[in-house]
């Protein structure tokens, strides 16, 4: 599958996969800083996410594959890869099955492990948003409000809506393929994979999707494993934490 990318400046490749229901512009500020200090920096759109093509399947296999294929489209080497969450989880599995395209991996505030599904008011939420008239974006905001009420979670998914129409919006996302594959989305990693280069795991000290009782099979899997907390930041603490997290990232590479 082609994926759509956003590609900022020059130097060695540094690739960005988005997670669950955003796309690549959400890492756009912070692409640029990379880009400034010597990096190529592709930003990724996933499948089913942003511009890129839809496909009624949806799993981390394809996901790595797609990343993959990817990389051998654009002739990349020695990529540094990371991804949040969801893209977290394809970057794992990337390097897992390829060690020697990913020379550094980093891995944003999710783990291997299994996670239950927890998007269901969200996902009903876009539904519900996807089967209305939108007109406008202040509309989608106050429909969205009653399904999701914490107010950067809502203006993070309203990113999603673009011009159907002059006069009508409506959702980048492949919605009905996200919902009907919503198990795989929280699927544990094989956990006889491993990856034995450069890796750094950057948790938001607020958010839970990292445990303590995960660090020691994480560490199992990746022998060079390195975990960095940023305080008074949630799930998503690049955004949260920008500079903080720029530091951590520069100081890491």
């Amino acid at each position: 599958m082609k994926l759509h990318s956003t590609i900022i400046g020059e130097g060695k490749p540094f690739l960005i996969l988005h997670g669950f229901l955003g796309m690549s512009d959400n890492w756009k500020t912070l692409g640029n800083s990379f880009a400034e200090e010597g990096y190529e920096v592709h930003l990724i759109d996933q499948r089913n996410h942003g511009k890129s093509q839809h496909s009624d399947d949806f799993n981390y296999n394809l996901l790595a594959e797609d990343v993959a294929g990817y990389c051998q489209d654009k002739q990349l080497e020695n990529i540094i890869l990371l991804g949040h969450s969801m893209g977290g989880k394809t970057a794992m599995l990337t390097a897992f099955l390829n060690p020697e395209l990913v020379k550094k991996l980093l891995v944003v505030d999710i783990a291997p492990k299994y996670y239950a599904p927890h998007h269901q008011e969200i996902l009903a939420g876009l539904t519900a948003l996807d089967e209305a008239t939108i007109t406008s974006r202040g509309y989608a905001e106050d429909f969205l409000a009653d399904f999701v009420p914490d107010k950067p979670t809502r203006l993070f998914l309203l990113k999603n809506l673009y011009w159907k129409t002059k006069k009508e919006l409506s959702l980048k996302l492949n919605l009905e393929a996200l919902k009907d594959n919503i198990e795989d989305l929280g699927a544990a990693l094989p956990v006889q994979y491993t990856y034995d280069k450069p890796t750094l795991f950057i948790k938001g000290g607020n958010s839970r999707y990292i445990k303590e009782e995960d660090w020691e099979p994480i560490k199992e899997q990746f022998s060079k494993a390195e975990l960095v907390t940023i305080p008074r930041a949630g799930h998503w603490v690049h955004a949260e934490k920008r500079k903080e997290f720029y530091t951590v990232v520069m100081s890491f590479l």
